[in-house]
């Protein structure tokens, strides 16, 4: 359940940065599951690049994070706009590989989306629950 509620987080955040930062985009190309409305087309390629973002997140960001350790020290904590940037890179990459999917245009309009999906995700995980709090 707490996936899916990422998931959904991520991909809100990942289409209002999408329309926010003109350097990413979210493209439904022909590989893309065609439906009879173009704006479910849209709402699947969000949830596939969600999916995808919020796995290389779970998977690799902490990896990271434990080998940028000392980077994180010493840039007081800003390295992680840089770890930002590069799992939406790597999310761009791994979607690279379909005509659908994130397109960004480089590190540093990555290292500003990442921000501003960083910034967007905070705010919608206070307002939606996602069953790590406990009720008291």
């Amino acid at each position: 359940m707490r996936f899916l509620v990422k998931v959904l987080i991520n991909g809100v955040a990942i289409w209002l940065t999408s329309l926010l930062i003109s350097g990413v985009d979210v493209v439904a190309g022909s590989d893309a599951p065609q439906t009879s409305q173009p704006v479910l087309n849209q709402v699947i390629v969000i949830a596939v690049v969600a999916a995808i973002f919020t796995a290389v997140n779970a998977i690799v960001k902490p990896i990271v994070k434990v080998i940028a350790f000392p980077l994180y020290l010493l840039t007081l904590g800003l390295f992680f706009l840089v770890v930002n940037a590069l799992m939406l890179m790597l999310t761009s990459w791994i979607t690279g590989y379909t005509s659908f999917g994130l397109v960004v245009d480089g590190f540093w309009t990555a290292v500003l989306a990442g921000l501003v999906i960083s910034i967007i995700s905070l705010v919608l995980s206070v307002i939606l629950p996602d069953g790590e709090r406990k009720k008291r």
